[in-house]
């Protein structure tokens, strides 16, 4: 395949063997200037290939610093579906400005109604009482692979159980951990929301998931060879 090759070549160049970071984007095509999709010529697409980015050591010991939105809110899924897997990020790059703004590393997304959704380009979790807690789709949120794979097989594995649920921030003081989930970050421990604190460290449920999630992947990568690239 074209992935494949191309990042087989980008091994070639660089000589770099870690994991990758693959992005495959689809555009309608060139043509001439406006907003009808008729305009354009043929379809096309741009590969881009680099090393997979890595989270530094330090803060993934301490967690990430969340701040939520006040003034942007998450697209409406009856205007701009946020499940929609596009390249359209004005509304997380506004978010994750603002919250960059109040010196904080991520930004979490309300929707109209005041519920929470995702990080700019991240699910959310939360455990307490050893259960994820995690938004349902239905609020606006994108149906991310990590996402699936936890809600489905991870956390079991990692003797949790999952509800899918509506979350609003009223809800941060009943939960003991928080975290990120997502193909460049898989889990990512949240050490804060705002004022609210979150449990971080080596004895947290949130590592012994992401322990669970390596695990997982490094199986499938034993099972499936042929995918590797």
């Amino acid at each position: 395949t074209e992935v494949a090759r191309t990042a087989a070549a980008f091994r070639e160049t660089t000589g770099f063997g870690g994991d990758l970071y693959v992005r495959l984007q689809v555009s309608r095509g060139a043509g001439a200037i406006g907003l009808d999709p008729a305009l354009a010529d043929r379809p096309s697409y741009m590969m881009l290939v680099q090393p997979c980015p890595m989270l530094p050591a330090d803060k993934l010991s301490a967690g990430l610093r969340v701040a939520v939105a006040g003034e942007i809110r998450r697209n409406a899924r009856e205007s701009l579906d946020p499940a929609w897997k596009t390249g359209n990020y004005l509304n997380n790059v506004l978010g994750l400005r603002e919250a960059r703004a109040a010196g904080a590393d991520e930004v979490l997304m309300l929707n109209l109604r005041g519920e929470f959704t995702e990080a700019s380009t991240s699910n959310l979790g939360f455990i307490s009482g050893g259960t994820v807690y995690t938004p349902v789709l239905e609020v606006g949120i994108l149906a991310g692979i990590t996402r699936a794979l936890v809600v489905q097989r991870i956390a079991a594995a990692a003797g949790l159980r999952v509800v899918e649920t509506v979350l609003r921030p009223a809800d941060l003081a009943r939960m003991e951990e928080a975290f990120l989930m997502s193909t460049t970050r898989d889990i990512t421990p949240v050490a804060s929301i705002d004022e609210a604190r979150f449990a971080v460290g080596e004895s947290t449920a949130t590592l012994r998931l992401k322990a669970a999630f390596l695990d997982h992947a490094r199986d499938q990568a034993a099972r499936n060879p042929a995918r590797r690239v």
